[in-house]
């Protein structure tokens, strides 16, 4: 980084110390200290939208009674139970906060004398103006060599692609440089309406997979409203994404498509939440190449988009879903979703594997305080998915960003089962994960529907599309096991060791890797290595 690139930083760096945010920091499904008490909680809690809204979390727990330590020193004070740095205007109407942020990981393969590692530095910085506006920026540069089965992944997706990362340069002898980047301002003028401008990425669900949309793809621009009203939370979120064009001109920029997304939760009990989505990507151009833009047709935040698409010609990429989630007792819950691509009923009951039945399906459980241990919880779920899900004839309209899912990161044309065992103590997490993984693969010159970014006009077959049947059968199992201590909630520091299993079976060869890995790190988002 040159002299006037360290410039610029420090000033973006000047100029967000009027940041404060108002999101959910605690992104990581492995550090959800407020899942429990929102999950079991009377109030209408929406927990299927991430991430949280921290003034409605505040209602329930806080985060100060949950981890803070009492220290007589004010410095260690500071880094054990508060933020790095932290400001309070004396009329009370402006905050703002700044933390650090990184990851230092060290990681070997046993049998390897190579170590891998990630060198990630970074900054936080939030605010808070009048308490109606929220602002947050975060920013990371990002060293890393892997050695193990991630790299086989990055080489898999193409354009030196990390996964929930960014295309990365090359860096020294095999290492990859990149970097990372979110933001978001957002305007609340009342306890109904929340706007927001952003350059991230969302979840929705109660599960540890979201089939409708997940934070497993490279960030993106985004404008997001969110309504709530009585029992219901109504989101709305127009988004742009991109996609690799082959071959692509050097020194211009990948083409873009357009997204827009409706999700209404609606709390029908204190015990049952039924949702309701809808989504639908548009390309920037129109298939005889004539710029087309965004779509104002879409623009309109309560309207069902389906009849709207079919109107203008059905040119696009609908897709529509269910959620659910109920909850038993006091802290048993299950939660499930849907999502319909497109099908033919009559194809459906014929049970004939047609190519076109596309849909997906979530079903999980989890559970808190198991056998009367206080904070041993369990959670389990199985993910299932149609071959050719999320594709589409054009690949400007593809449910993915910049060569990632926006979905489950495996794609379609799979099953899987994954589950937990989690255990917190004071600032102790500990965490067993079980992964079985069932999925077809496509060999040279075929399409079984397992790559989302593939034509689906390029299908093999016409029937007999079910999952890993046609296709070359791939089976995965993943166990891993870690243990955390938190330094610091405000900024999620914490030291972390863990062993990591993955056995692969593929085209008669198993491939079987035992790894540890070591790191110093503030844990915030997701970055899903379980493939």
């Amino acid at each position: 980084m040159d002299y006037k690139q360290n410039v610029a930083l420090a000033l973006l760096f000047l100029v967000s110390g009027f940041l404060y945010g108002q999101n959910s920091h605690f992104r990581n499904h492995s550090y959800r200290p407020f899942d429990r008490y929102v999950y079991t909680s009377d109030s209408s809690f929406h927990t299927a939208v991430k991430p949280y809204n921290m003034s409605e979390v505040s209602e329930i727990v806080s985060l100060d009674t949950l981890y803070n330590i009492p220290l007589q020193s004010n410095f260690l004070n500071r880094v054990w139970n508060e933020n790095i740095f932290s400001f309070s205007a004396p009329t009370d109407n402006f905050h703002f906060t700044i933390n650090p942020a990184g990851n230092f990981e060290t990681s070997r393969e046993f049998g390897d004398t190579t170590q891998g590692w990630i060198n990630s530095r970074g900054i936080i910085v939030n605010a808070a103006i009048n308490n109606k506006i929220f602002l947050f920026t975060s920013f990371y540069e990002i060293q890393s060599k892997f050695r193990d089965y991630r790299y086989d992944r990055i080489r898999e997706i193409g354009k030196n692609t990390v996964p929930g990362m960014s295309r990365a340069k090359s860096f020294k002898d095999g290492g990859l440089d990149y970097a990372f980047a979110d933001a978001y301002i957002s305007y609340v003028p009342s306890e109904t309406f929340a706007f927001e401008l952003g350059h991230g990425k969302h979840f929705i669900g109660d599960g540890y997979r979201s089939i409708l949309l997940s934070d497993n793809a490279h960030n993106y621009p985004y404008f997001k409203i969110t309504t709530d009203i009585w029992n219901i939370k109504y989101t709305n979120m127009w988004s742009q994404h991109m996609y690799i064009d082959e071959p692509h001109l050097p020194n211009t920029r990948y083409p873009i498509k357009w997204n827009v997304m409706h999700y209404l939760d609606w709390a029908v009990t204190d015990w049952l939440n039924i949702g309701f989505f809808e989504t639908i990507i548009w390309a920037q151009e129109d298939t005889l190449g004539n710029h087309r833009g965004f779509e104002f047709n879409y623009l309109n935040p309560v309207i069902f988009l389906r009849p709207v698409e079919f109107q203008i010609g059905s040119p696009d990429n609908v897709m529509m879903g269910l959620t659910g989630k109920l909850r038993l007792w006091e802290s048993h819950i299950l939660y499930g979703q849907l999502l319909i691509d497109e099908f033919k009923i009559e194809e459906i009951k014929a049970r004939n594997g047609y190519w076109g039945n596309k849909y997906a399906i979530q079903a999980g459980y989890k559970t808190y305080d198991i056998a009367g241990i206080s904070h041993l919880d369990v959670q389990t779920e199985i993910n299932y998915v149609r071959p050719f899900m999320y594709s589409h004839f054009l690949e400007s309209q593809q449910y993915g960003h910049a060569l990632q899912p926006l979905a489950h990161p495996g794609g379609s044309n799979f099953y899987e089962s994954v589950s937990f065992l989690r255990y917190e103590y004071k600032r102790w997490f500990f965490e067993a994960k079980y992964q079985y993984i069932v999925g077809g693969q496509d060999s040279a010159g075929t399409n079984y529907g397992n790559d989302i970014f593939k034509l689906y006009q390029t299908r093999s077959a016409e029937y007999g599309n079910t999952i890993a049947d046609l296709a070359i059968q791939k089976i995965i199992t993943y166990k891993n096991i870690q243990v955390s201590y938190m330094i610091n909630p405000h900024n999620n520091m914490n030291i972390t060791l863990g062993l990591t299993h993955r056995k692969q079976y593929l085209a008669n060869q198993d491939d079987s890797e035992l790894m540890y890995y070591f790191a110093f790190r503030t844990t915030l988002n997701n970055f899903y290595y379980d493939f």
